[in-house]
């Protein structure tokens, strides 16, 4: 990994972007950087509370400050992003400007669903959601929506399955 490098994970909520970040970083002996985490330690609130209490839109406009000052202030990291970060205020091209090591973790909506479901509270677009087949119909739809922003990453890893290892692998193997 080149000085003042940064590596951006991105990819729909619960493709694996955290648990894979952090085994990147500790395989590159950098520093992994979870913007949510970021956000949520600025702010003394869970990413649920903060789209709760002030909504979406400034919810997205935060995001986008802290991704500027992240991205101004970290280097030689692994950073992971929320799944809709890349999609809002031509997000995309601002990371693109910082680093070409952008991955996105392309994960099948059927595991999607399975692992969202399990986990939808602490996910505020999905936590009203009653049945695994609506799970499943919301995430088609919405990563429909979303695959655009993803794809301009510079790298795609398919990963439909639940080793990070693998896709660390792939990502290093990608890096050199």
């Amino acid at each position: 990994m080149s000085d003042n490098s940064v590596i951006v994970l991105i990819g729909y909520m619960g493709c694996g972007k955290s648990s894979v970040g952090k085994k990147l970083s500790q395989k590159l002996n950098v520093k992994f950087v979870d913007l949510d985490s970021v956000i949520e330690k600025k702010y003394s609130k869970s990413i649920t509370q903060i789209f709760n209490d002030l909504g979406e839109i400034k919810f997205r406009s935060i995001e986008n400050s802290e991704l500027n000052s992240v991205l101004s202030n970290y280097k030689n990291c692994v950073l992971s992003l929320g799944g809709g970060t890349p999609c809002y205020h031509d997000n995309m091209s601002l990371i693109l400007s910082y680093t070409t090591n952008v991955f996105f973790i392309d994960v099948n909506s059927e595991i999607l669903s399975e692992r969202l479901f399990k986990k939808k509270e602490k996910r505020p677009l999905i936590s009203s959601i009653d049945t695994i087949e609506e799970m499943k119909q919301f995430i088609n739809k919405h990563y429909f929506e979303r695959r655009p922003f993803y794809s301009m990453a510079t790298h795609s890893i398919t990963s439909n399955r639940s080793d990070s290892k693998n896709v660390v692998k792939e990502i290093l193997s990608l890096l050199n």
